[in-house]
């Protein structure tokens, strides 16, 4: 059973084990003095130490002192306006389903700091759909999953997804939250209305994109670093019920990119004279072909898998790689199949896959966006899921993407890799400009996703020590090829490469962080700036 304890039992702790912030102790009478009247849940049970020191990539660990299980946004509050009026202060970090690879969401080093676990011991109910308003309420700490749940209960659903849908709200909207729906509806950034933030003052902020719009845009993909997201209105729209989910294989990099950029610039279409999902993937292992990500294809499709394979090194123009474009279309009960099958027909007539590889389902909805966490159930079935995740997460320029194909795909990863590697194109335009999040400056660019795992025993390919080697090629790569990448769920160790990857934007996104959070207390975790504790504000 966890032991939760009000915050007065925390400084008993420290009385105890003696916590130093920023090489001075922080006194009992500092911490009691601004807390013993808070009357919050924390837990210093060793478990959930344990689980907040950790996340998804496996490779960053760094316990807290405490974890913060808040019932309201005010709990949120009152816990960070402590931290920011005490003399001595401490780190304060939001957490959510912990999906973060590099240690974002924790404490970091030897600080005094509380993780604020957002998605567990709340009371708040569910989120909350407003049918004529077409947006629904989530709380930050609410799970997409559990927002889909929320929605079809009214035949509505939000508009722009993640592949994942286990991931929290406040999580996603602090990165951008992008799937194959971004290239149409832009990110999940892009579909948000309102939200409630919580200041690294302690302010209880509402903002939307005329009220409080500085805020409001800066905390959309800004990693946390402005405040932490309690509440966010979502846009919504009638959600379908039925989706027609199409597969096909390409040798031929450039046939491949120039299909997926056709597909994404009829964004300005009307819905029957598009996809309404467009994504791809890198095959260049065959056994990938059956992975957790790529599970579609099955013994029973007539598609010769390994003479494709084959082929791609022999005349094929791939150099022993596949490419496979994923697209799909939406429809309801009531839609005419011909005319479902005429709009797709259409479509495909000008695509140029390799004749005879196309593989076609038809799935629900609900089915469809679940897809990656049916996969995680089987693979947590086989003790394959909780282990490192060294993930490299790209946006590359259009410009430079046959480059890192010859360099990359056809180069340093050899015939080898150990998990999905996911392509697909975006619309600049559908992002918008005064947000925090940072992408190439090219009208289109690429997601380059490697989401690989990494396992003991075995080939040595598949280790963590080479994985991570392997991402510091491919970056080293970039960086001698004057590929302008910018990463998505970045992370960066020094202030320089933190200024490059905002560029133009550093100098508001620094602003911000000054106006709102001055003690640089939340987020820490992204090493972007140095919790200022000990009485000081922060001048940088």
């Amino acid at each position: 059973m966890k032991l939760l304890l009000a915050f007065s039992a925390i400084c008993r702790l420290i009385v105890a084990v003696g916590l130093v912030t920023m090489g001075r102790p922080t006194t009992t009478n500092e911490l009691t003095d601004t807390t013993t009247s808070l009357n919050l849940t924390l837990s210093v049970n060793p478990a959930d130490l344990a689980a907040a020191a950790r996340d998804f990539g496996g490779t960053a660990v760094s316990e807290p002192t405490a974890v913060l299980y808040p019932e309201t946004a005010d709990d949120v509050a009152r816990m960070v306006r402590a931290a920011y009026e005490s003399e001595a202060g401490w780190a304060v970090s939001a957490r959510g389903h912990g999906h973060s690879v590099n240690g974002q969401a924790q404490v970091p080093g030897k600080l005094t700091g509380v993780v604020v676990q957002m998605s567990r011991g709340l009371r708040m109910g569910r989120p909350r759909t407003a049918v004529e308003g077409m947006y629904v309420d989530a709380w930050g700490g609410d799970m997409w999953a559990d927002v889909l749940r929320a929605t079809l209960e009214y035949g509505l659903a939000p508009k722009s997804w993640t592949d994942y849908l286990y991931l929290t709200v406040g999580g996603t909207l602090s990165n951008a939250g992008i799937s194959g729906q971004a290239f149409n509806h832009g990110p999940q950034i892009s579909n948000v209305l309102q939200m409630d933030v919580v200041t690294g003052k302690g302010e209880i902020l509402a903002c939307t994109k005329e009220e409080n719009s500085e805020l409001f845009h800066g905390v959309l993909g800004g990693l946390g670093q402005f405040g932490i997201i309690t509440r966010a209105r979502i846009a919504l729209e009638p959600a379908p019920q039925r989706v027609r989910w199409i597969r096909v294989l390409y040798s031929n990099f450039t046939a491949f990119t120039e299909d997926q950029e056709h597909l994404i610039s009829l964004h300005v279409e009307p819905a029957r004279k598009k996809f309404d999902y467009v994504e791809g993937f890198v095959i260049v292992d065959e056994g990938l072909i059956n992975n957790w990500r790529s599970s579609f294809f099955s013994p029973q499709n007539p598609v010769n898998i390994s003479s494709l394979f084959g082929g791609a090194g022999r005349g094929g123009g791939g150099g022993g790689v596949l490419y496979c474009l994923e697209i799909t279309k939406n429809y309801f009960h009531s839609s005419d199949p011909d005319t479902v099958n005429q709009e797709i027909e259409t479509l495909m007539k000008r695509l140029r896959y390799i004749p005879g590889s196309e593989f076609t389902s038809d799935v629900s909805y609900v089915d469809f966006l679940d897809r990656v966490h049916k996969a995680e159930l089987k693979l947590r079935s086989k003790g394959l899921w909780d282990v490192p995740h060294p993930w490299l997460n790209l946006f590359v320029p259009k410009s430079k993407i046959s480059e890192f194909d010859r360099g990359v795909f056809k180069g340093i990863l050899g015939n080898k890799t150990s998990g999905p590697i996911l392509i697909y194109p975006m619309n600049k335009n559908k992002f918008d400009d005064r947000v925090s999040a940072v992408t190439p400056d090219e009208n289109v660019f690429y997601l380059v996703a490697l989401l690989r795992s990494a396992l003991k025993g075995g080939d040595e390919m598949h280790t963590l020590e080479y994985l991570q080697n392997q991402n510091a090629r491919i970056l080293k790569f970039c960086r001698e090829s004057g590929i302008d990448v910018k990463h998505y769920l970045p992370h960066y160790t020094t202030p320089e490469e933190w200024m490059n990857h905002f560029g133009s934007k550093w100098g508001q996104f620094k602003r911000l962080k000054m106006r709102y959070d001055p003690r640089h207390i939340l987020a820490s975790g992204q090493r972007i700036f140095t919790p200022s504790l000990g009485g000081n504000l922060a001048t940088s």
